[in-house]
């Protein structure tokens, strides 16, 4: 299963992955043309600074996501093969039970339609739209397990002095 990470010291609080994630989930997908849509594109990823520093938030896909427990339509669910976590906005009634409930604040409302948005990982994409524009490559788009091998290895080496 395939997650975004952040690196944040590569972070230049740039903004990019939040407007590409807009005109990803827009009609047009076209940074031109989107801001003219209605319903207004909405970002699922948000640029938050904390100490001084900048650092991207989006829905972490949680195992026991408090936002599919609380879903009372069931418009959140896990999808069964990517294993993440998504939005039915069919099933939407924008009671915003998610938005509450998000322990990282991430679950959006796009009012103009009364349903909620978040992350979906861009599932008609090879990678997110946000990992692909980030022009410093603070964002990963990688196996949870790979990413864990390849933090413990570079802490190895950083304890061992190379």
């Amino acid at each position: 299963m395939k997650r975004i990470f952040v690196q944040p010291d590569l972070c230049t609080a740039c903004k990019t992955c939040e407007i590409q994630c807009a005109i990803e989930h827009s009609q047009a997908k076209n940074i031109f043309a989107s801001p003219s849509e209605k319903p207004h594109p909405m970002n699922r990823v948000y640029v938050e600074a904390a100490d001084g520093r900048k650092i991207p938030i989006f829905c972490r896909h949680c195992d026991e996501a408090p936002c599919v427990a609380a879903c009372i339509s069931g418009a959140m669910f896990r999808d069964p093969k990517t294993d993440a976590v998504m939005c039915d906005a069919s099933r939407c009634i924008g009671c915003w039970t998610c938005v509450m409930v998000c322990p990282y604040g991430v679950v959006g409302r796009q009012l103009e339609l009364g349903k909620a948005v978040k992350c979906d990982l861009c599932p008609e994409r090879e990678s997110p739209a946000c990992v692909a524009s980030c022009p410093t490559k603070a964002l990963l788009y990688e196996e949870v397990e790979g990413f864990s091998k390849n933090k413990r290895r570079e802490f190895a080496s950083a304890v061992a002095g190379g």
